[in-house]
């Protein structure tokens, strides 16, 4: 028989054993709500007509500047970043692998991001373009674009998360969480 494996104490041990289940409700939480405003940006130009430089999202609307904000935009990318490497402790088997999928995406998604944000802060911008242009930018529209990074890293972090509340015999026994349902 199988035993758990053991985990480290402190906050990471705390977030990957007895407050998994809690930190991954949050994260999710955050992280649905961060795509929803890509989501209603993406209605409000595919939808509503609207202009690129209209369509905001909701929280947009009132506060312009969330939109515009690079340094906001990376320190987003930066905390799903950590947030997925931290998180990733608590996962084993089929989750693991799935949320390694996401993990991996996130870390290019933060690449882009970091290349946006020194951009922004330089004034130099990638290939001569008039603004900041991520890589992927160069073929693909920005607004598209990151709705199509938040969806790919989105996807593989519930279909680990599914795994992870359903795992099977041996996942159970290796896991020092208690998400696993009954």
């Amino acid at each position: 028989m199988m035993t758990a494996i053991p985990m480290s104490t402190g906050l990471t041990g705390t977030l990957n054993g007895p407050r998994h289940r809690t930190a991954l409700n949050v994260f999710l939480f955050v992280v649905l709500a961060h795509w929803a405003e890509h989501i209603v940006q993406a209605m409000q130009i595919w939808v509503l007509g609207m202009p690129v430089p209209e369509a905001r999202g909701v929280l947009g609307q009132f506060f312009p500047w969330l939109v515009t904000s690079e340094a906001l935009h990376y320190g987003y990318a930066l905390i799903m970043l950590v947030a997925l490497w931290v998180l990733r402790k608590g996962f084993t088997g089929r989750a693991r692998l799935w949320w390694n999928i996401a993990l991996g995406i996130q870390i290019w998604h933060h690449v882009e991001h970091l290349l946006l944000l020194i951009q922004a802060q330089s004034g130099w911008f990638l290939a001569g373009r008039p603004v900041q242009t991520s890589v992927a930018q160069l073929l693909f529209p920005r607004v598209e674009l990151h709705l199509f990074y938040n969806t790919v890293v989105f996807v593989p972090m519930v279909i680990a998360m599914i795994l992870h509340a359903r795992p099977n015999k041996e996942e159970r026994a290796r896991m020092s969480c208690s998400c696993a349902r009954a």
